[in-house]
C-alpha cells in the first residue's frame, strides 16, 4: 500500500511538472493562432451582422451592453458602444473599425467608447482620428473622451513612439448630422455601402436615431432605443434583418412588484418609468409582419433572462405575429446576409 501511494504521489508530481512546460507551449500556440488570424478576412463578400452586446444596463450573465457590429464589404462599423470586450472575443480585430454610429447618449450605449478609439488608434496605428456619427450632442460626447482620455494618448506615444501611436491619430472625431422621423438620411455613402439614419421615439432623449444599412441588395435596420415607432417600421419596410431593442412588459412589472415588496423604491420607479420609451416584442413582431420584414434579432433585452424558459415568457405571441424567424440575441449571434440570395445564416461566435 505505501509503495502505491508513494508511486501516486510520484506520478502526481510528475504530472504537474510536465504541466509546467506544456502549459507555456499550448498558451503560445493558442495566441499565434489567435494573434495571427482576423475573423473579417475570412468572411465572403456581403452584410454581416454580430451582436457584440445583446443586453441593457442590467446584470445578464450572456449579454453585455448594447453594441452591434456590421461588416459590409471591406467596411467593419459599430453601432452603438456600450461594450466592446466581445469585439476580440468573437475573432474582429478592433484595429479595423471604421466608423462608430450611436444611436443616441444613455450611458449604457456609449460607455465603451474611449475604450474603443484608444484601441482602434493603437492596434491599427491609425494617423487619423475615428469617426464617430450622430445625432445633435455627438460632439460634446467625443469631445468628453477625448479630454477624458488625453493623458492616457499621451503616455501611449511617449511609450510606443509615433509609428505604434501617432498623435495624429488618436481620439475620435465627431461627424454630425440631422435627422427626421419621415425621411431617411444618408449619413455615408462608400461604393455599394449607404448607411441612413432615421428619428426615433425615445422621449425624453432627444434626438435619438434609428439606421438603415445596405449592401449589394441586403439590408439590416438597426432600431437604437425605442418605442414601437412608425417610423423603423416605415423606412424599414421590406428589410431583410431587423434588429431591434425589446422590452418584456410582463418581466418589468414583476420586477417593479419584486422592488416594491423589497422596500427598493428607487429600483421600483425606474422599472415603472421605462416601459414607457420601449417597445414590446409582440409590438415589433406585428409591425415587422405588415412591414414585410424577413427576419427579426431582438436585442437591448430587458429583463434579464437568467431562468430556463424566460425566453419563451419574453417573446410572449411574438412567434404567433410574425411569420419570419425571431432570435432572442445574446452575445456573439452573428448573421450573414449574401448578395443575390434571400437567406440569412445565423451562428454565435463566442
Amino acid at each position: 500500500m505505501k509503495k502505491f501511494v508513494a508511486g501516486l504521489l510520484v506520478l502526481t508530481i510528475a504530472a504537474y511538472a510536465s504541466l509546467e512546460h506544456i502549459v507555456p507551449i499550448v498558451f503560445s500556440r493558442v495566441l499565434v493562432q489567435r494573434l495571427g488570424t482576423d475573423a473579417a478576412e475570412t468572411l465572403p463578400d456581403g452584410l454581416h451582422v454580430g451582436l457584440c452586446g445583446a443586453g441593457s444596463p442590467l446584470p445578464d450573465p450572456e449579454r453585455s451592453p448594447p453594441c452591434t457590429l456590421v461588416i459590409a464589404g471591406s467596411k467593419m462599423f459599430l453601432f452603438d458602444v456600450g461594450s466592446s470586450t466581445n469585439i476580440g472575443g468573437m475573432g474582429f480585430n478592433t484595429g479595423n473599425v471604421d466608423g462608430i454610429f450611436l444611436t443616441h447618449f444613455h450611458s449604457d450605449h456609449i460607455g465603451d467608447l474611449g475604450e474603443v478609439m484608444m484601441q482602434r488608434w493603437v492596434a491599427g496605428s491609425h494617423e487619423q482620428p475615428l469617426a464617430v456619427y450622430g445625432p445633435q450632442g455627438v460632439d460634446q460626447v467625443v469631445s468628453g473622451f477625448n479630454q477624458a482620455y488625453a493623458l492616457d494618448s499621451a503616455y501611449r506615444t511617449a511609450h510606443h513612439g509615433e509609428d505604434i501611436a501617432p498623435t495624429s491619430g488618436k481620439g475620435g472625431r465627431a461627424i454630425v448630422f440631422q435627422a427626421t422621423a419621415e425621411t431617411l438620411t444618408p449619413v455615408f455613402t462608400e461604393g455599394n455601402i449607404t448607411i441612413s439614419a432615421f428619428n426615433v421615439a425615445h422621449s425624453p432623449v432627444e434626438p435619438a436615431v434609428g439606421y438603415l444599412v445596405t449592401y449589394k441588395g441586403r439590408s439590416v435596420a438597426i432600431s437604437g432605443d425605442t418605442t414601437a415607432a412608425s417610423s423603423i417600421f416605415t423606412h424599414a419596410k421590406g428589410t431583410d434583418l431587423l434588429v431591434h431593442e425589446a422590452m418584456s412588459m410582463e418581466l418589468v412589472e414583476l420586477a417593479e412588484k419584486s422592488a416594491r415588496k423589497a422596500g427598493q423604491k428607487t429600483l421600483e420607479k425606474i422599472f415603472f418609468d421605462i416601459r414607457d420609451y420601449h417597445a414590446a416584442p409582440e409590438d415589433i413582431a406585428r409591425n415587422a409582419e405588415e412591414a414585410g420584414i424577413g427576419f427579426i434579432a431582438f436585442t437591448h433585452i430587458v429583463p434579464m433572462l437568467p431562468l430556463p424558459g424566460m425566453e419563451q415568457v419574453f417573446l410572449g405571441a411574438s412567434e404567433d405575429l410574425f411569420s419570419g424567424e425571431i432570435v432572442v440575441g445574446k452575445d456573439g449571434d452573428f448573421f450573414s446576409l449574401l448578395p443575390g440570395t434571400d437567406e440569412i445564416d445565423t451562428t454565435n461566435l463566442l
